[in-house]
């Protein structure tokens, strides 16, 4: 009689079955990326989120764990540092650029009135009068937003329109930090509220900023008591006739995002890491610079009690003895051991090989993170030579000229038209009427700003290179020395009243002008690529 099937079929069928299933290889999908068997890829579970979905409930944990990051670790604090000082730098220069052709102008007339209205621009933004709370000017205030959008990818400023005593205009700015922009009182997200913005329906632009009148962490410190902190106010986004009331500029990693995102919050784990790391090692240093002792004794009680047999209680005159000893324990003492004794010294000497290779490559990681190289996030240029230096700083370079197109066109050109507007109805713009302005808007705000120059890696060398473009006409005196930090014209103004003050005392001196000029010296081999000395 045959024997009955099992439940899992004929004779034989399980087992073909477990060898296919062990044979079966790992990935199943077309895709790599979306095997669920494979080994490395089963225990990674996640589905589609929106951007506002996996930011807005996680964005202030982030914040506060990259403010905690920056206030407590040097080399975040210094990243941060070193992002201003190369976006913004330590001035900001307009120089207005009026679209002259829309304007039915001609190019001769751009230049007299671009300096007279950068003239009039620079009484607004030079003083304290721009800033509402009469702290920072316009540059300060930019160094500022550019922190906070490190900070937190995101910056906040409320256009305000006072009249006060000493200040040439009615236009100001209040900075606001981005903490405060929230819903009220942690209203639940809709497809309209978000973050504290009130979105159109169809556009989904936003219509309105609810700003809380404190700072949110004022309720943990010394400040929970404040009036106010409970309270929020909506601010239209525009006023009825198009001015801003609220410039809020962050740059979107998404469609539909609402909100901004620290660039160290990718990094933010790693950094946390090497914190944690250099603390420890820093420990394991102090560890091993020390010498440990311990004291041994072959005493037992009895004998202790026999050798501080005068005592009323020989095992606390021991103790005491012993209390003595470590009391005196100092660098450079020769000190008496307590009776029946003997010191055995134990030093830990524990290896600290290979940490400065580990934390290059971590910090490699963290400088690609954060958009720039490893030799400006640790300040390390001694495992660098001309060549790959400049190639790092080329790319760090493509970078911060990225960040401050952004903060152009959404802060810089911002205070500007809010100016422009203001200084057009009182008469202050030449040859510019109200109905001109509102008529031909963005052709009379055009502007070029002038930020801090990019510096030289080799002046030499790369001063060569600027002449060899001027001269061949692929580049102008106005790229070359707006890369400087410079406005072309005031080079070529400065140039003119240095070379009449030369004439001129030289002519007083009695000597001849133009001076002789010096035998032209051969050029000297330039050295070949070598290490840049730390």
């Amino acid at each position: 009689m045959a024997a009955p099937w099992n439940r899992s079929g004929p004779p034989g069928i399980g087992a073909s079955r477990r060898r296919a299933t062990m044979t079966m290889p790992e990935v199943e999908t077309a895709h790599h990326a979306a095997s669920s068997m494979a080994k490395d890829m089963a225990t990674w579970p996640t589905h589609r989120m929106s951007p506002d979905a996996a930011l807005l409930p996680e964005l202030d944990t982030i914040n506060a764990r990259v403010d905690d990051l920056v206030r407590n670790n040097g080399i975040a604090a210094g990243a941060e540092r070193t992002f201003v000082d190369n976006v913004v730098g330590p001035r900001i220069t307009c120089k207005p650029n009026p679209d002259y052709v829309r304007l039915g102008k001609t190019s001769g007339w751009v230049d007299g009135w671009a300096r007279e209205v950068e003239a009039e621009f620079r009484t607004f933004t030079d003083t304290d009068w721009f800033d509402a709370g009469l702290r920072y000017n316009f540059h300060v205030s930019t160094r500022l937003q550019a922190r906070m959008i490190a900070a937190t990818g995101e910056a906040l400023a409320l256009p305000l329109w006072t009249k006060r005593n000493g200040s040439l205009w009615n236009t100001c700015v209040q900075l606001v930090d981005p903490a405060r922009l929230s819903n009220p009182f942690g209203e639940a997200e809709t497809t309209t509220f978000r973050g504290g913005i009130e979105l159109d329906k169809v556009t989904t632009a936003a219509t309105a900023y609810h700003i809380r009148k404190t700072h949110p962490g004022d309720a943990l410190g010394l400040f929970g008591g404040l009036s106010g902190a409970h309270d929020w106010e909506r601010v239209p986004a525009y006023m009825p006739w198009g001015r801003r009331r609220v410039i809020h500029l962050f740059e979107s990693e998404r469609v539909g995002q609402t909100r901004g995102k620290a660039v160290i919050a990718s990094v933010a784990r790693q950094f946390k890491m090497f914190d944690h790391m250099n603390r420890e090692q820093l420990r394991l240093a102090v560890l091993n610079s020390l010498i440990f002792a311990a004291l041994e004794t072959p005493l037992n009680a009895e004998q202790i009690e026999n050798i501080f047999g005068e005592s009323e209680k020989p095992m606390e005159a021991y103790q005491a003895s012993l209390d003595d000893w470590r009391i005196q324990m100092k660098g450079g003492s020769m000190v008496t051991l307590p009776p029946g004794t003997t010191m055995k010294p134990f030093a830990p000497n524990q290896q600290m090989t290979g940490l400065d290779t580990f934390a290059t490559v971590m910090l490699r990681s963290i400088g690609a993170g954060l958009n720039m190289p490893y030799e400006l996030v640790f300040r390390d240029f001694s495992k660098t030579n001309y060549s790959s230096a400049r190639a790092s700083l080329l790319e760090a370079w493509r970078y911060f000229a990225s960040v401050r197109q952004f903060i152009i066109d959404h802060w810089c050109s911002s205070i500007y038209d809010l100016w422009f507007e203001e200084a057009c109805q009182r008469g202050h713009i030449p040859d510019c009427t109200p109905d001109d302005y509102y008529g031909n808007q963005i052709a009379w705000t055009r502007a070029k700003w002038i930020f801090a120059g990019r510096g030289w890696v080799d002046p030499l060398k790369e001063a060569k290179a600027a002449t060899e473009r001027l001269n061949s006409k692929i580049s102008t005196l106005s790229d070359e020395c707006g890369e400087q930090g410079r406005d072309w014209r005031e080079q070529i103004d400065q140039d003119a009243r240095e070379k009449a003050y030369q004439k001129q005392s030289y002519k007083a001196l009695g000597l001849s002008w133009p001076p002789a000029q010096a035998a032209q010296q051969p050029d000297v081999a330039e050295a070949p690529d070598e290490a840049i000395p730390a």
